[in-house]
């Protein structure tokens, strides 16, 4: 699965109402708010399903974070696009219940200099078994102990991406209602 780095996005004010779309390269090379879509899922224990990302992703390469995220395309629910991208991504099919939608900003790392500038769609879940994770996309994938994570984001925040370390504490405040620590 190639990135598409001319795959449209739908750009977006604060309120999360359409303004129009425009290129998905584009948008992070200008810091152009868009709709996003994160996925944070959680086995019976607790854990957290992680991934790290592909070496070959267009930004953010390496780095460890939620389950899944994406942009959604014109004309797609962000519930949509929370299981198409945790099929695409992960190989996982499963119950998702929204948790919340904040809009953060956060310069990347990287030559490009691209920017993250979101309103993002941030949907938890309960998955029990094994992920069958596109080679493109996720170079492995762990489940976490929840204790074990937080120290180690506190100790090496570098390791994860900038979303994951800004919603970390929100989604685990989310994901206490089904038993998720």
């Amino acid at each position: 699965m190639t990135p598409d780095l001319t795959e449209r996005v739908v750009l977006v004010d604060a309120a999360d109402r359409e303004l129009g779309t425009a290129e998905k390269l584009a948008v992070h090379r200008d810091g152009r708010l868009h709709r996003a879509v994160s996925v944070f899922l959680f086995d019976d224990r607790g854990r957290w399903l992680l991934q790290r990302r592909a070496d070959g992703k267009y930004h953010s390469p390496g780095l460890w974070s939620n389950t899944a995220c994406t942009h959604p395309r014109p004309g797609e629910t962000p519930d949509a696009a929370a299981h198409r991208r945790l099929d695409e991504e992960m190989g996982v099919r499963c119950l998702l219940q929204p948790a919340f939608s904040r809009v953060y900003r956060a310069d990347l790392v990287g030559p490009e200099k691209l920017v993250e500038h979101e309103l993002d769609h941030v949907f938890v879940g309960r998955f029990q078994g094994t992920p069958v994770p596109a080679a493109a996309e996720v170079s492995s994938w762990e489940w976490a102990e929840a204790d074990v994570l937080r120290a180690d984001m506190a100790t090496r925040p570098d390791r994860y991406t900038p979303w994951f370390r800004l919603f970390r504490d929100e989604v685990a405040e989310a994901a206490r209602g089904f038993g998720a620590s």
